[in-house]
Formats: structure tokens, sequence, C-alpha cells
């Protein structure tokens, strides 16, 4: 726990507006462009690294790395490794991370089916400036 989680009535919670609250880095993980990418490409299965980099169009490999380094610390990203030669390292959600990626999916969709008024919205913004 950091100094910003506190425990009430012997339960700890926790507060992602306050600035030193661990939350916060969790929600960085999860909703950080390339979590929230990997995240949801990894609801249709599992996945190799290489899959995994081309489904997340423009993710370097080392920041793909990073992303599921931190997603599998907390607890979102399953990360097997097999002891084959080449070795085979495949990557899945937890059933955090399943119910994760579903509300993280939904957003997306939100996204896309509203860009055309959102582009609007950007054109209308830029031309009067």
């Amino acid at each position: 726990m950091s100094g910003s989680d506190f425990e009430e009535h012997g339960r700890v919670l926790f507060d992602v507006f306050a600035r030193n609250c661990s939350s916060r880095a969790t929600l960085e993980h999860v909703t950080g462009r390339w979590g929230i990418l990997a995240l949801a490409a990894l609801r249709d299965g599992t996945m190799r690294f290489n899959a995994l980099r081309r489904r997340v169009d423009g993710v370097s490999e080392k920041m793909l790395a990073q992303t599921l380094q931190a997603l599998e610390r907390d607890g979102f990203v399953r990360r097997d490794a097999q002891a084959t030669i080449p070795p085979r390292v495949d990557y899945s959600l937890t059933p955090l991370g399943e119910a994760t990626a579903k509300r993280l999916f939904e957003l997306i969709e939100f996204v896309e089916d509203h860009m055309l008024e959102v582009t609007a919205n950007q054109a209308r913004y830029d031309a009067e400036k």
C-alpha cells in the first residue's frame, strides 16, 4: 500500500484521484496507449509475442515487452514460457484481464462508433482557431 491507500472498517480503500494512490499506476498500465490495445487484442485468445505485436500495429518491441510485463505483474496477463527450441512464449488474459478487456473493448467500440462526430468536432474546432 502507498501513503494514499487507507483503511476504513478493516478494508483497504483506494482513490485514483489521490496523487500517491497505488491504483493510479495500475490504471495507467491498463489505459495507456499500448495497455488498452494489448488487452483488447488478447480478447481474441492466446497470442505469441510477434503475433501480438503485429496486431497492435505501431508498437515497438521494447514498449510491448514493457507493457506486457507491467500487465503481467498487475495480474491482467498470463505469460507462459515453454522450454522448447526455439523458446515459445504465449500471452493470454487472466480472469481479471478478461473482465478488464471486456470493459475496455466497450470503450473502444464506443469511440469507433462516434468517430464521425469526433472528426466533425475536430474540423469545426480547427476552423475556429
